[in-house]
């Protein structure tokens, strides 16, 4: 086994002392969900089912059940994500197929778009949906999340359709096949790398949104899981069991994406054929 370096270790060392708050956190939450009663991080009292009542209890204190926000999370995240792939995916072929006027402009404009914080455009936002009749709904927020990372998706998309080689899209329209039918059935396969970098990029944007549904939902029948586990700190005496349990499952599917999505994460620069 080679011997690291002494740079590599100071390194790795100082990457462990960084990180050691964040694991101490983690471990505290999976204990504390575990366990009726914990001290630190040493249990105190066997395992329990008591933290895990919001699974079968419904209601709670006036909330949604967890199910309910659980599945308004996942519609949530698989539209942003839905929307965010399609719409990012054809204006990225455009813009890297085509000329048209002011296409350096539209760039710019996408990049500036991105770089601009989100937040302060948050009252902005409040009036349009209101004006729209999408505030409170899920629909609107959605709409909103998705709007918000289509920048940064079409920048991403645009290096992808780049890379590829104009022999097989010039072929095909020699053959009479459309714009439309070389860009879904010969391109967008060819870029399968970066739709589903993409896609995973967008579904845990997503999933750990806050603010929005915060600041744009009102009623219990909207809520996504980040708001049902905010709920539990505005009151009097939090119960932390049931807190950690909450976001324990909270992130059981954020760990559960990153499995399954990390390898193609790390291709996100190996799109397409280079000709």
């Amino acid at each position: 086994m080679p011997i690291l370096p002494p740079r590599w270790r100071i390194f790795l060392i100082t990457l462990g002392i960084i990180a050691l708050p964040i694991v101490i956190g983690l471990v505290w939450i999976l204990l504390t969900a575990l366990f009726d009663r914990v001290h630190g991080l040493i249990p105190q009292a066997g395992l329990g089912r008591e933290n895990w009542r919001f699974l079968w209890q419904g209601s709670l204190s006036g909330r949604p059940t967890i199910w309910v926000a659980l599945l308004n999370s996942l519609l949530f995240s698989a539209t942003v994500a839905l929307i965010e792939v399609l719409v990012s995916a054809m204006a990225a072929y455009a813009i890297a197929r085509m000329r048209f006027p002011l296409r350096r402009a539209y760039l710019g404009f996408a990049l500036m778009l991105h770089a601009f914080p989100a937040i302060s455009l948050i009252i902005a936002i409040f009036f349009i949906l209101r004006l729209l009749g999408l505030f409170d709904t899920l629909i609107g927020v959605i709409l909103v999340k998705a709007s918000l990372e289509l920048p940064l998706g079409i920048w991403l998309m645009k290096g992808f359709f780049d890379n590829l080689s104009w022999e097989m899209e010039m072929a095909a329209l020699v053959d009479g096949a459309s714009r439309w039918t070389v860009f879904w059935r010969i391109a967008l396969p060819l870029v399968r790398p970066g739709i589903l970098a993409l896609g995973t990029f967008a579904l845990l944007s997503a999933w750990g949104e806050f603010i929005l549904p915060f600041t744009l939902i009102v009623s219990g029948r909207s809520w996504t899981l980040a708001l049902y586990l905010q709920s539990f700190t505005s009151e009097a005496f939090v119960d932390f069991g049931l807190m950690a349990a909450v976001g324990l499952f909270y992130a059981l599917p954020v760990i559960l994406f990153f499995l399954l999505g990390q390898r193609y994460l790390l291709n996100i620069y190996s799109g397409g054929v280079k000709g």
